[in-house]
């Protein structure tokens, strides 16, 4: 299987999609700048204490305050505070972590009260992004996640991840992180450090130290809330989490997205850096990789999967539902049964791919086509589990009920993402009424000439759709050259899988989008 990886970088928003054997299975849209991203450590001040859910309301910024409970504490929390209280008081006097005085661990079945009081200052890590109508959750034993290991504050244990098989490299990792490990902190070593050399794993590690040590720093100057270290960016994140040796190209249409996760590369597979391009091609990133096509076709409400069979999504506030349909296949076969099992066959499939794609977490339930032989329930089931076995979110799968439903729980640290496939006409903008459509080549041409005349842009591109823009190029001497040859040699016509038919951008040398919407539009 080929792995490729396409970032799509624009002015407001950064969209990440994961291709296997050309087929997108992961896709991530998150705008720039964003706040709140998993992993991003904030100095909050305590705002609530809930003693019913043994948790606190926590305000690190965000609209709604956070969520904080005992648990998310960590064994750690009373020698964390005690380094904040000194890290805020007199920072020159703060010693450095290795030489810290632990104090006792809280008591894991302790009230949120004994430990926390309104108006304290804490340290906090969003766990999990705001969703709907709540906000973040948090944790306060902080963790720096890298490629192989990660690194948590305050503790001072070694655990290997149970994934590795072998006991040998186990006890070989330990031995090898107890040797090189700072005082004052615990280390989890990841599936993927499984071989790695000690040199390797060193280097990390001193990267991790030097990120919290930065955070720290951070302290002296901080007023609640504040940021104290920002999570790396999500195209590298999201790299960090599902970068193996089958991907085969990284492609990036931006230049400095593509410097740092090619500097990450050769940090974490050295010689392999060459598999990072920098996009350069006339046609949206997107588009040439079919990668919004496939973006159209997979996120609308019914999704057609094989054989003329579709899945119909819902999304509630509490669930997901999927109602899997046979659509022409029961026409085409007079058993039922084995119709039945076929259909939801391929179903698992899609909606394996669906849970990934789309990010669903919480519960789903999916309404098979009901069947009656028992060993074909159980097939299924062990086929659903196959098909989701690649999902690097924590999931379980429960057998079929008697009414052939399947429910699952899926990790969930993020919104679900949901990507409107529909199109608002651009042309009536609902009403129902266009103006005549013959001239919008020449309403067109009036914007084109007020950029140039009027605001004295000289080198710009015109986004349209794929249809305009083939009309635009057609014939002996095209209309695109006529106003290249009238206003600006500069003007490139690019054709756009992503806007609707009447739809049109201006975007200037530097990618920006010109709002060209108000601009001498026609009298109808």
């Amino acid at each position: 299987m080929i792995s490729e990886l396409v970032v799509n970088v624009e002015s407001k928003e950064m969209s990440i999609a994961v291709l296997e054997d050309k087929s997108l299975v992961e896709l991530q849209k998150e705008a720039r700048g964003v706040e709140f991203v998993v992993g991003d450590i904030y100095l909050g001040k305590v705002k609530k204490l809930m003693p019913g859910l043994n948790a606190a309301f926590i305000d690190v910024g965000y609209k709604k305050d956070a969520f904080l409970h005992y648990q998310d504490l960590g064994a750690h929390f009373n020698t964390q505070q005690k380094f904040l209280k000194q890290a805020l008081g007199d920072f020159k006097k703060l010693p450095p972590i290795q030489k810290f005085q632990p104090l006792p661990e809280i008591d894991k079945d302790g009230s949120i009260g004994d430990v926390l009081k309104i108006g304290q200052e804490v340290l906090v890590q969003i766990a999990k992004e705001p969703i709907s109508t709540k906000g973040p959750r948090l944790a306060s034993e902080l963790s720096f996640a890298g490629r192989y290991i990660v690194l948590i504050p305050f503790g001072d244990k070694v655990s290997v991840s149970s994934k590795i098989k072998t006991a040998e490299e186990r006890a070989r990792l330990r031995q090898l992180i107890q040797s090189i490990k700072p005082k004052n902190f615990t280390v989890i070593v990841r599936t993927s450090a499984e071989g790695k050399r000690v040199a390797e794993l060193d280097h990390e590690l001193k990267t991790l130290v030097k990120r919290w040590e930065d955070s720290v720093a951070k302290l002296a100057k901080a007023k609640v809330p504040a940021l104290v270290y920002e999570e790396t960016g999500r195209a590298v994140a999201l790299l960090r989490d599902i970068y193996n040796p089958s991907f085969q190209n990284i492609y990036v249409n931006d230049e400095d997205v593509y410097k740092s996760i090619r500097a990450y590369v050769s940090l974490i597979a050295p010689g392999r850096e060459d598999i990072v391009h920098l996009y350069t091609g006339g046609l949206p990133i997107f588009d040439n990789f079919s990668v919004t096509k496939q973006i159209k076709s997979l996120f609308g409400r019914t999704v057609t999967y094989k054989s003329g069979a579709y899945l119909v999504i819902d999304h509630t506030e509490a669930m997901h539902v999927i109602d899997v349909n046979s659509g022409n296949r029961a026409k085409s076969s007079d058993d039922q049964e084995k119709t039945a099992i076929d259909v939801n066959i391929a179903a698992a499939d899609e909606i394996a791919r669906q849970l990934r794609l789309r990010d669903m977490g919480g519960i789903i339930v999916i309404d098979f086509i009901d069947m009656h032989e028992n060993v074909n329930k159980q097939k299924l089931y062990e086929h659903m589990t196959k098909a989701m076995a690649s999902d690097r979110a924590k999931h379980n799968i429960l057998p079929l009920s008697k009414f052939c439903l399947m429910q699952i729980t899926r990790q969930r640290v993020r919104p679900a993402l949901d990507v409107q496939t529909s199109e608002t006409c651009p042309a009536c903008f609902g009403t129902g009424v266009v103006k005549p459509s013959i001239l919008f080549t020449d309403s067109l041409e009036r914007k084109v000439d007020c950029l140039v005349n009027k605001h004295h842009v000289k080198k710009f591109t015109l986004h349209v759709h794929p249809y305009v823009a083939a009309y635009l190029n057609k014939g002996f001497f095209p209309l695109s050259w006529q106003w290249k040859m009238k206003y600006t040699h500069s003007l490139r016509i690019v054709p756009n899988q992503s806007l609707a038919f009447l739809e049109y951008k201006f975007y200037d040398e530097e990618k920006n989008e010109l709002d060209m919407k108000d601009e001498l539009e026609i009298k109808g």
